[in-house]
Formats: structure tokens, sequence, C-alpha cells
């Protein structure tokens, strides 16, 4: 018990110091952030696809529980992208949860990230027993939700970097769903680490805060890779752990995924 609340005050300090930190290098870098020289814009597309025991959500604190596959795909230019995101229960391929995230890149330098976006639509589906013609029969309900995030991220390194992510979500349904959840999170990334020659290692801890209609709980959180350099397939896991939380979730929770990642850029004749 001791360490638990040993974690949540520090998660509770790193929260307002990390804001803290934000605004002061966001009025900084806002200042002093200048336009690349381009003369043609260079657009991507690029994603991966992946398979799980255990299918988590963008918040970590929900995960589907079985087999899920997961679509994750980018296109866009240096400012603007469309990021949408397909999960799907690998039971009949049942639709889990549909995402359509368009973002906007503020700042944009070497060093520093600002990035503001809204998910729209956002749609996550739940199995629902229903009554057709005196028969009971499982149907996939659709939920609807309004989405803004923002994200930033300050580069220590080419390697190393520590950011911030805020997502409020907003129930759009009359049916019984939540209506407000806050998201804030503090994260750190460690990328493209080398073991040896080829294999390299992604490493990305967090701890966040989640706040759903009122009751609010702390977590910590975190994403590892591995992977080839000259082969586009990865191994991944994430993991969960419950710190104090007055939501009813799981104490922790893990998964393991396989990964097929490519990119492509091209530029506008």
């Amino acid at each position: 018990m001791h360490y638990i609340k040993l974690a949540v005050l520090m998660s509770k300090y790193l929260i307002k110091k990390v804001i803290l930190f934000y605004l002061l290098s966001l009025v900084t870098h806002f200042a002093n952030a200048q336009e690349p020289d381009s003369s043609k814009p260079v657009y991507h597309f690029s994603g991966n696809v992946s398979i799980t025991n255990n299918g988590f959500s963008l918040i970590p604190t929900f995960s589907l529980g079985k087999p899920a596959t997961m679509a994750v795909l980018s296109l866009g230019g240096e400012r603007f992208s469309l990021d949408p995101q397909f999960r799907f229960d690998l039971e009949g391929l049942k639709p889990w949860s549909f995402i359509f995230m368009w973002r906007y890149k503020i700042i944009n330098t070497d060093k520093f990230l600002v990035r503001a976006g809204l998910h729209l639509p956002a749609i996550s589906f739940k199995e629902l027993s229903i009554e057709i013609d005196g028969e009971s029969m499982e149907r996939s309900i659709p939920s609807r939700f309004f989405t803004p995030e923002l994200t930033s991220t300050y580069m220590l390194s080419s390697k190393i970097g520590v950011g911030m992510y805020y997502l409020y979500g907003l129930g759009l349904e009359e049916q019984k769903q939540t209506r407000q959840t806050h998201f804030i999170s503090m994260r750190a990334y460690f990328n493209q680490i080398g073991i040896g020659k080829q294999l390299y290692f992604n490493w990305s801890p967090q701890l966040y805060y989640l706040n759903m209609d009122g009751a609010g709980g702390y977590y910590a959180a975190q994403s590892l890779e591995l992977g080839h350099r000259k082969i586009p397939v990865s191994i991944s896991s994430m993991m969960n752990v419950k710190l104090k939380s007055e939501i009813e979730t799981k104490d922790f929770d893990w998964n393991i995924s396989l990964v097929y990642s490519f990119r492509s850029e091209f530029t506008k004749k």
C-alpha cells in the first residue's frame, strides 16, 4: 500500500511539473518556430496492421479481453494528416471501434512538436442482447463520441523524447454511456535503440490520469516493441497497471502482438 501511495503522489507531482514545463516550452518554441523551406511538399502514407491476443483501446485502461486485430493508418503532409484506426474482434471480425483522427501540427521543429486533433467520427461498438420476434439475439450497437486531443513532444536527443497527451471524450448518444472522459498522460519515448547491428527496440512508458463522469484514477502503462531493421515485422507488448482508482478496472492487464509496418513518401507533381 505504501508503494501505491508513493506512486500516486509522484504521478500527481509529475503532472503539475510536466504541464508547467510544456506551457513554458510552448511559449518559447512558438516564438522561435519557423516554417521549413521546401519547394515541393512531401506527403506520406504509412501505418501498421497487428494481431494480438488481447486488444487494447487508445486509452490503455480498457481492453477487449480476447484476440483482436487493428489497422493504424496515416495519410498527409508536413502539417495536416488523416490518421484512422480500425479495431476488430477476431471472432467473426466483429467491429470494436472505428476512429477517424484529423490532426494538425501547430508547431513542428526538430526538437518540439505540438499537434491538435479531432476524432470525427469516433465510434465504439458493444455487444448487446436485443429481442427480435420473441428471440434474444446479440447485436453490435454503435456509440458515437466527439473527441478533441492535444499532443506535445520534446526531443531530448534523436532517439529520446518526453511528451504529454490530453484527450477529451464527449458521449453523443442518449442511451446509457459515459458522457465525459478526461485522459491526460505524461510519456517518455525511447526509439530505435540498437541491440547489436540489426535488432532494435522502442520503449514508451507513461503515467496517466483518467476521469470518467467524475470518477478518477491513476495508472501506469508501457509499450515495448522489438524489431529488425531489414524486416517490416516486429513483436510488441502493452502492459497496464492500476495505481489507485475509483473506476472499476483490472489491476493488471497485458498483451503481445505481431505487427507489420509500412511507410512510403511521395511528392505532388
